[in-house]
């Protein structure tokens, strides 16, 4: 049986839930977690684009299967639709989003800015990054910032919140209502520094976190033992990240190219040996999410499907992680055909009076 987990304010899909005790924030994917459900997360691959259907687009996908989704700050030092653009077309109608903030490119003025402009949006979640070095993109000749990195990011927001100031002292009006997240890689060098590190960043003020995509199940399980022996994962919800390679060849390149990725020889011999080495990917994807799944301490799944977005729906049923459970799904309400109209009206109808004739007519 289905069981629909509605998380909705009645009076507007687009406003908070109410607050509840013990929560920093009024968004769906605290309440998720904190109910112990098994959480899912995704990314929104950004557009090169000012139109928002782009968004909408992209976001459709995901409707029913994820909890909340990430909108990308310029991952790799690549331009494109901003962070905050995205949450704000993403809170309008409905969605959770989590919003990241990379520290490269504002330094603490902007950043402070977007966390209050974030939350008065209705974004409940922010991720805090130090961000990909400006050489990693397309544009190399950019000025970086790198005020603060993630660690500091995540005591400034907390500062924020908890304490209701801004770094200089100042006080806020109203503090901002948001459940704070940080990215952590188990598979990156020293590796018994890795829980160690996660501590820092719980201590720093990181609720939640969502790894570097895991290929290797066996040493996300030795981090995960560490994690729990540091009694990190009764202090923070681990979000492991997965995702689905295309080909032998992808999986290759980004093992070569994308730094923090670790992918086995055993991985790629799979996809190499493999009659459609696609559909294996995403059956790879599966059998990894079925098996950190019942790692202890693990609160849900990051799926990370660039390109494959498409995929997400499929990976998240056959995996059955979310055991009858259905996300928050946006529905087609009845006044939204009239609005759609009516902006059509405004924009392609012909207009029978100029500005001077209706000026004319007022007098």
């Amino acid at each position: 049986m289905t069981i629909r987990q509605r998380d909705e304010n009645p009076a507007g899909i687009h406003l908070p839930l109410d607050p509840l005790p013990g929560h920093t924030s009024r968004g769906r994917l605290e309440r998720v977690l904190r109910r112990g459900e098994f959480a899912v997360t995704t990314e929104l691959n950004p557009p090169d684009s000012a139109d928002p259907e782009d968004v909408y687009n992209r976001a459709k996908i995901f409707d029913g299967w994820v909890d909340a989704i990430n909108a990308v700050d310029a991952s790799g030092a690549n331009c494109h639709m901003s962070s905050v653009g995205i949450c704000a077309l993403l809170t309008r109608m409905g969605y959770a989003p989590i919003m990241q903030i990379a520290c490269r490119d504002k330094n603490r003025i902007a950043i402070q800015g977007d966390v209050l402009g974030g939350a008065a949006m209705g974004v409940a979640n922010m991720l805090c990054l130090t961000g990909d070095g400006v050489q990693a993109g397309d544009q190399p000749g950019a000025k970086p910032v790198f005020d603060l990195d993630s660690m500091s990011l995540l005591e400034t927001c907390r500062i924020m919140r908890d304490n209701g100031k801004f770094l200089s002292g100042r006080k806020l009006t109203t503090p901002p209502e948001i459940f704070l997240g940080a990215a952590v890689n188990p598979f990156a060098p020293p590796f018994d520094f890795r829980p160690i590190h996660l501590g820092k960043k719980i201590a720093a003020g990181a609720q939640f976190v969502q790894t570097q995509y895991c290929f290797d199940v066996p040493m996300f399980k030795t981090f995960m033992q560490k994690a729990r022996d540091l009694g990190h994962t009764e202090k923070v919800f681990v979000l492991c990240g997965v995702g689905p390679l295309a080909s032998a060849k992808t999986a290759k390149w980004i093992r070569s190219n994308v730094p923090g990725v670790h992918i086995p020889d055993a991985i790629i011999k799979r996809l190499e040996g493999a009659q459609d080495q696609k559909k294996e990917g995403k059956q790879l994807c599966i059998d990894i999410i079925n098996e950190v799944k019942e790692i202890p301490g693990v609160a849900g799944v990051h799926v990370m499907a660039y390109r494959q977005e498409e995929y997400v729906a499929e990976i998240v049923d056959e995996s059955g992680v979310l055991k009858g459970r259905q996300p928050w799904k946006r529905e087609i309400r009845r006044d939204d055909q009239l609005v759609a109209d009516r902006l059509d009206h405004i924009l392609h109808d012909e207009i029978t009076e100029t500005q001077v004739d209706m000026v004319k007519t007022a007098h």
